[in-house]
């Protein structure tokens, strides 16, 4: 092949995983399984690709597919010729990834350095979910969460903004915040010092008749964007595993439904054995309180509830 200054040019300066990060649907650095020089990326159903070489190389640990960007942008889609590849990496000629190892471990190094703060005071202090901000965009772009859901969240104060573009949820008991879960474009964790209990979003009406409880805040709200958002319906996460505080924050629950005529209680947990595991486990406790009880299963095979929501977004 005839030397093209423009194909070395592009080579050199565009990096695999800022590529990856801004596709459509963006892939996310698993900084658990990453190291400096060897960047593992997921998207999707079991889609695994790793980044090396300092962002020039790659390779698919599930097949033989590896190489340079030319070939990462036809891996990802095969469909254009090389020609339109060289089109699509003129616009991320100079774009650095958002997300690295290095990157994390100086935000947690950063974090250890503060004194900490008792969890109600630390929420306090962050903003309010404001639109057009990082973390709205996160939320209503990456996650496809409407605005009138977010609106609701805001109002009732479940939500708030993280540093670093990071989106703050708050379990609360009667009275305090009592745990906080943070998610953002390429982080997943919890502010250090919480005790989970319940992850809520009231739909409005009181009493509520109906409560759906997932596994994270985000399938919540994705949970009442899809059925616009239910009045008599408390929307509610566990944040995964439950433990005796969550299990006591959801018996409360059952007690209260169990005085309300008509009222049921709905596992919405993910569509994996994980999942229904713990929608057995919801089942058991409003059996127990003598509460109806119904299974929500998401219809994504091993998905949850905001796979569900951005496939209908996208039809």
């Amino acid at each position: 092949m005839r030397y093209d200054p423009e194909i070395e040019r592009l080579r050199a300066e565009t990096n695999c995983a800022a590529l990856l990060e801004r596709s459509s649907p963006p892939w996310r650095l698993d900084r658990k399984e990453s190291t400096k020089n060897c960047l593992k990326y997921r998207r999707g159903q079991g889609e695994i690709l790793i980044v090396n070489h300092e962002g020039q190389g790659w390779w698919d640990p599930q097949s033989d597919a590896k190489g340079d960007v030319f070939a990462l942008v036809q891996h990802l889609e095969p469909g254009l010729n090389f020609g339109e590849v060289r089109k699509v990496l003129r616009r991320f000629v100079g774009l650095g990834p958002t997300s690295s190892v290095s990157h994390f471990d100086e935000r947690r190094s950063r974090g250890k350095s503060s004194p900490d703060r008792p969890l109600p005071e630390r929420w306090a202090r962050r903003p309010r979910l404001t639109v057009g901000s990082p973390v709205w965009w996160y939320l209503t772009d990456q996650r496809q969460l409407p605005a009138s859901v977010l609106e609701k969240a805001r109002a009732a104060d479940v939500v708030r903004e993280g540093p670093y573009g990071s989106a703050w949820f708050a379990h609360h008991d009667e009275c305090r915040v009592t745990h906080i879960e943070i998610r953002g474009l390429d982080f997943k964790g919890s502010v250090k010092g919480g005790d989970k209990t319940l992850f809520r979003l009231p739909g409005g009406a009181d009493p509520l008749r109906r409560v759906v409880l997932a596994e994270a805040p985000i399938d919540a709200l994705s949970l009442a964007a899809l059925e616009n958002i239910q009045t008599d319906t408390l929307y509610a996460a566990t944040g995964g595993g439950m433990g005796p505080r969550t299990i006591d924050a959801i018996q409360t629950i059952v007690a209260r439904l169990a005085q309300i005529p008509g009222a049921i209680f709905c596992g919405a947990t993910d569509a994996n054995r994980a999942g229904d595991r713990y929608a057995d486990k919801h089942r058991e406790l409003a059996a127990a309180g003598g509460v109806a009880f119904e299974r929500l299963r998401p219809s994504v095979e091993d998905g949850d509830w905001n796979d569900v929501l951005k496939i209908q977004q996208a039809q």
